[in-house]
């Protein structure tokens, strides 16, 4: 599916993690040995990550991060009229974690709040989600919140190569992004693809209706074919990145930055050389925050532009990629003014049980 929107334009972009920050050194201590975090850092291009707190979800950040969005640029709450929760972590199996992030932000009883279950494709198609919904209705804003707490999880059976690597790749963040209706903006280019297909390749099948029991093998309930996922990331992705820049009629010199999910540094590299991106306009953040997930592309923004006062206005160029399988790319402008610095909490919400 593509989209064209000229009546929506990103107006807040926002990133909350915890105050731990450890280096993946520190998996010393856990088992496992020196060499091997040399390797994996050197590959991957992760040095460290935020880790949640014992208490913190996912929700708590991107309400951190909603919250910030809200209260900068004094927005009228009664003028939100849709919140999209996009994780793979949600609070509850039960009910909808947007229903109770609308409750915590105050947002009024005409909002729409529903969860969405997507992970490293969860922004760029969270935009479309968001956007769609805006763009039908008659409120002036929509809240996209995205995040995951993978750094948290628990990763049963034994050691294997594959869990201790998911250990050290993953960081904890959420973050929100605001988006508003106005009829004097600059068109908002969307692609969405889906292959499910092709879902065993990044697969939590156990501990759920399907299959309620871990097998025996030891290995746990996290699968991924890492050999599938890479050529999946740097084939499809380019393929996308080029079909969106031929439909739109630009090429890498029209844009300010390329956004990738940050999956490992060696296939943002070669999404980069394959679509002809020099590799100062490819944003990473993975090197400080691991892999976010689906709050990677926007963690990445606020890692680059967080701090940046000149007020330029961006073109950028998105790519989400991942479990599913989904990717998606979204081509937009967005003010530097709109990113926020990053924000550091250690709140969580106390709901009574």
């Amino acid at each position: 599916m593509n989209l064209v929107f000229d009546d929506i334009r990103i107006s807040g972009i926002a990133a909350a993690v915890s105050d731990n920050w450890s280096p993946i050194t520190d998996f010393v201590e856990k088992g496992i040995d020196e060499s091997t975090i040399k390797k994996f850092s050197a590959k991957t291009g992760v040095k460290g990550r935020y880790n949640a707190g014992e208490k913190q979800t996912t929700a708590d950040f991107c309400f951190a991060a909603a919250r910030e969005i809200i209260q900068k640029y004094s927005i009228n709450k009664g003028e939100i009229g849709t919140l999209v929760f996009v994780t793979q972590h949600p609070d509850y199996k039960s009910p909808a974690t947007a229903c109770v992030l609308q409750y915590r932000l105050g947002l009024s009883e005409e909002c729409l709040a529903f969860d969405v279950n997507l992970g490293c494709s969860g922004f760029t198609c969270g935009l479309a989600i968001a956007a769609s919904l805006l763009h039908m209705g008659s409120k002036k804003y929509a809240l996209l919140l995205c995040g995951d707490t993978s750094a948290k999880e628990f990763f049963v059976g034994r050691e294997t190569k594959k869990t201790n690597a998911a250990k050290m790749l993953f960081g904890d963040c959420g973050t929100s992004a605001l988006l508003e209706k106005d009829n004097a903006c600059e068109k908002m280019y969307l692609m969405e693809r889906t292959c499910g297909e092709g879902f065993r390749a990044i697969i939590s099948p156990y501990t759920w209706f399907r299959h309620p029991q871990l097998p025996s093998d030891g290995l746990g309930d996290d699968r991924m074919d890492d050999i599938a996922v890479f050529n999946f990331s740097t084939e499809k992705a380019t393929e996308l990145l080029r079909e969106s820049m031929k439909a739109t009629g630009t090429n890498p010199e029209d844009y300010d930055c390329l956004a990738l999910h940050q999956a490992n540094h060696l296939i943002l590299k070669r999404i980069a050389k394959f679509t002809g991106f020099p590799e100062d306009k490819v944003l990473i953040s993975l090197d400080e925050f691991g892999n976010t997930s689906s709050a990677s592309i926007p963690v990445s923004l606020v890692k680059r532009y967080g701090n940046d006062d000149l007020g330029k206005r961006l073109r950028v160029l998105m790519c989400g990629y991942g479990v599913g399988l989904s990717w998606s790319t979204v081509d937009c402008f967005i003010d530097t003014d709109k990113i926020l610095p990053l924000i550091h909490t250690d709140e969580f919400f106390e709901d009574g049980y």
